[in-house]
């Protein structure tokens, strides 16, 4: 049995599939671990939720900003860009099963390995602010996700479409808080020197002009973490591989390739793509 972690799919299927064969993946016995961003953008959204659906618990993800952007559009809060390309999920007979399935991920996963006393993994889409430890995070990440399971959600999902509040306090209730969580663990990449959230830039670390602009995961944490943090989210960063960090978005459906690590050993796999969205 082994572990596969892969960066974001955004509608890719072949290229998936493609990946996981070159890696010999088994569905009976393997699992696979995904950050995120199942859906957008690429040319089969439907056939990848289903087929990381029906692996069963084989597969395991967590949400990313596209998937949540589906469920809003599912629920007719935002309208759909045609770059999206979710069309034929709105469209599908089993639409409401698979958003249902969608809405029951988690937007943080944590899991040990093997070896129960070595450090395993956390997964969120984007990566975890360094004012929370790892507790901190999985109780934040459980609020979000007990209102996404309740009949709450759609409130959640009308709401949580603002850059605000860029800074975490504890103190933070309802709706701001939850923002926060859900900005934080699915569409952060940069913090400001007062450790707000950036919202805005994209560019990889290196061409940005901005000094006052640090990638989040370069910033001291409150707490060190001793687990590997694996996120997607940054395709311009072009993936990263550290001791405690693996950065799996490696731009797939921009042209750039599809990434799978194998936990087991740390072998990185990676297969091209082509440019799927426009």
């Amino acid at each position: 049995m082994a572990t596969y972690l892969v960066g974001d799919i955004q509608g890719c299927y072949l290229d998936l599939r493609h990946l996981l064969d070159t890696v010999h993946f088994s569905s009976s016995h393997d699992h696979l671990y995904i950050v995120g961003d199942l859906i957008g953008r690429g040319p089969d959204s439907l056939a990848v939720l289903r087929y990381v659906r029906d692996l069963g618990e084989h597969a395991h993800t967590v949400l990313g900003n596209h998937d949540l952007h589906l469920l809003a559009v599912a629920e007719g809060i935002i309208k759909a860009k045609d770059k999206d390309k979710i069309l034929p999920i709105l469209e599908a007979p089993d639409c409401d099963e698979l958003l249902y399935w969608l809405r029951h991920q988690p937007l943080l996963i944590h899991r040990n390995i093997g070896n129960n006393t070595a450090p395993g993994f956390v997964i969120t889409h984007a990566g975890i602010p360094p004012v929370w430890d790892l507790h901190h995070a999985k109780k934040c990440a459980s609020e979000v996700e007990d209102i996404l399971i309740s009949n709450r959600y759609v409130w959640l999902l009308r709401n949580m479409y603002s850059d605000h509040p860029t800074h975490w306090l504890d103190s933070l209730q309802s709706i701001e808080r939850y923002r926060y969580i859900i900005n934080a663990l699915t569409r952060m990449r940069y913090l400001d020197m007062s450790g707000g959230l950036d919202m805005v830039c994209k560019l990889a670390p290196e061409k940005i002009t901005n000094q006052h602009l640090f990638p989040w995961f370069y910033v001291k944490r409150n707490k060190p973490m001793l687990e590997t943090l694996v996120f997607g989210h940054w395709a311009t960063l072009g993936g990263i591989q550290d001791d405690n960090l693996l950065g799996l978005d490696t731009g797939c459906v921009w042209g750039g390739s599809m990434t799978i690590v194998r936990w087991e050993d740390g072998k990185s796999f990676s297969l091209p793509c082509e440019i799927h969205a426009n």
